[in-house]
């Protein structure tokens, strides 16, 4: 017994003293524990709605050179039509030629980016609690890393561009270009496609973790579908889209390194508890 109690010991000092030497080691555990974890409900809102607002305020005021922009945005026409996927303006008259359809993917790019990419994080919070760090952290680290693009790269969208496509937002009620809108809205943030990106998140959760056949299969619908819009409505290049989908790809894997994934655990029944107890190993059999 002394000897087992002897080697214990040795292996729990060093470790003790491991984690004392590297005050750096306990923190990043202390982090990684914090966003493995689903808080409560005001917490994780205070979280999202205040690094969602550091976000719109950097990407509106860190509007960059409208020359370097334009310049950005020719580049990206050129490299397009060099490997043939430059589609963005027929893409645009056809949806034009259908009546009411740009009214509605007008309308779709203005709401749905943020109602489903909300409504997905507060059903997962509800329904999915295992599930909602992985979520809440790639929305996060995605969002994070498309700033760093708005400001290597900034990139004047293809209704900005002067290359044939119409801008059909700001004809209608709200008007990107004036007004309060404009203060916290920074038109040369194109490169990456976060329509795109969180549309991606978004439909992949629904995928993945929605109980209703309906609803996953709408899902792997929605990316697509938000692809459309940002092109349809001049918004984003595909080059602005494929961006948009490589940051939404490296954010889920760096969520790996720092959320460890919880196992939904149903809690056994009575029964089972029971026999698994010392009072029924007790029991006369």
């Amino acid at each position: 017994m002394q000897v087992a109690t002897l080697a214990h010991e040795s292996r729990s000092v060093p470790s003790q003293r491991r984690e004392g030497d590297h005050p750096a080691w306990t923190a990043a555990a202390d982090r990684r524990g914090w966003l493995s974890r689903r808080h409560s409900l005001p917490v994780e809102l205070a979280l999202v709605l205040g690094l969602y607002a550091v976000y719109e305020a950097t990407r509106g005021l860190v509007a960059g050179d409208a020359q370097v922009a334009l310049r950005h945005a020719r580049d990206i026409v050129s490299l397009e039509r060099s490997v043939h996927v430059f589609v963005e303006e027929p893409v645009q008259h056809a949806a034009l030629a259908v009546p009411g359809l740009i009214g509605t993917l007008g309308f779709a790019y203005l709401t749905l980016h943020l109602s489903l990419t909300a409504g997905l994080l507060l059903w997962l919070h509800r329904r999915r609690p295992a599930a909602y760090p992985v979520v809440r952290t790639t929305l996060l680290l995605a969002t994070a890393l498309a700033v760093v693009g708005y400001v290597v790269f900034p990139t004047a969208p293809p209704r900005l561009s002067g290359v044939g496509i119409v801008d059909t937002l700001s004809k209608g009620h709200v008007d990107l270009n004036k007004g309060l809108v404009s203060s916290l809205y920074n038109p040369f943030a194109a490169v990456p496609s976060m329509h795109v990106g969180y549309a991606l998140i978004v439909g992949a959760s629904l995928a993945r973790y929605a109980p209703n056949p309906l609803t996953r299969i709408a899902g792997l619908a929605y990316p697509p579908f938000v692809l459309l819009v940002i092109v349809a409505t001049g918004n984003h290049f595909l080059i602005d889209a494929a961006a948009g989908a490589a940051v939404a790809a490296i954010a889920f894997l760096a969520t790996r390194l720092f959320v460890t994934p919880v196992v939904d655990r149903a809690p056994a029944p009575p029964a089972a508890r029971f026999q698994d107890s010392g009072m029924a190993k007790a029991l006369p059999r």
